[in-house]
């Protein structure tokens, strides 16, 4: 599903006058790529879409979730995964009592993720990781509360992806809810794009 932006800044605006009149303007740009999980929902699409409330500004830019590369030895520190570590999307890092919109999975089964990228860009790797037996729905996600070895990684070979990209794996013997945290490594910046998607095995 496409995202919602928001109307032009005024400072964008004010650059492209700049532009427009010949004048050189350098900025610290950050990258230009963008991207979301569609299967499983991830909580910023939910938010997008209306199914969760209260999410503050993440529901105008589900795509743009990015923190540092390198998880899980680098990237957000626990308790702000699911936000990238960026402080404007914390609700994203919100148990919410463990009551966020869940995509029922089915252990054993063969699944297909799906990452909607808005803007592609040259791509390192996409991985998979899920919480362990025993997660606490009720907690921030911390890197103890992860499987240690994603459930699959997909190289992306430093080139441009489509923009809709599906991976496919055989999901885990698990049971009640669990999440699952998708991760985007991104070849030429020094980010990569999270997302954190509710799922129930029943």
């Amino acid at each position: 599903m496409p995202a919602k932006l928001r109307p032009p800044r005024k400072r964008t605006l004010a650059l492209a006058a700049v532009a427009s009149a010949g004048i050189t303007v350098l900025t610290a740009a950050p990258a230009a790529s963008h991207g979301y999980t569609t299967s499983p929902t991830s909580r910023a699409l939910f938010c997008q879409q209306g199914a969760a409330k209260n999410c503050g500004q993440i529901q105008w830019e589900p795509m743009s979730v990015e923190g540092p590369k390198g998880f899980p030895a680098r990237g957000p520190r626990d308790g702000t995964i699911c936000a990238g570590g960026v402080g404007r999307f914390s609700e994203l890092d919100q148990p919410r009592g463990g009551q966020w919109p869940a995509t029922k999975l089915t252990s054993g089964q063969s699944f297909t993720f799906t990452w909607r990228h808005s803007v592609p860009h040259a791509t390192t790797s996409w991985h998979y990781y899920i919480t362990k037996d025993g997660w606490d729905p009720t907690q921030p996600l911390t890197r103890a509360a992860l499987e240690p070895e994603p459930l699959v990684n997909v190289s992306g070979g430093g080139r441009l992806p489509p923009r809709t990209v599906s991976h496919q794996a055989v999901l885990p013997a698990k049971q009640g809810r669990h999440l699952i945290l998708a991760v985007w490594d991104i070849a030429d910046t020094g980010n990569a794009f999270y997302q954190c998607s509710d799922v129930d095995f029943g």
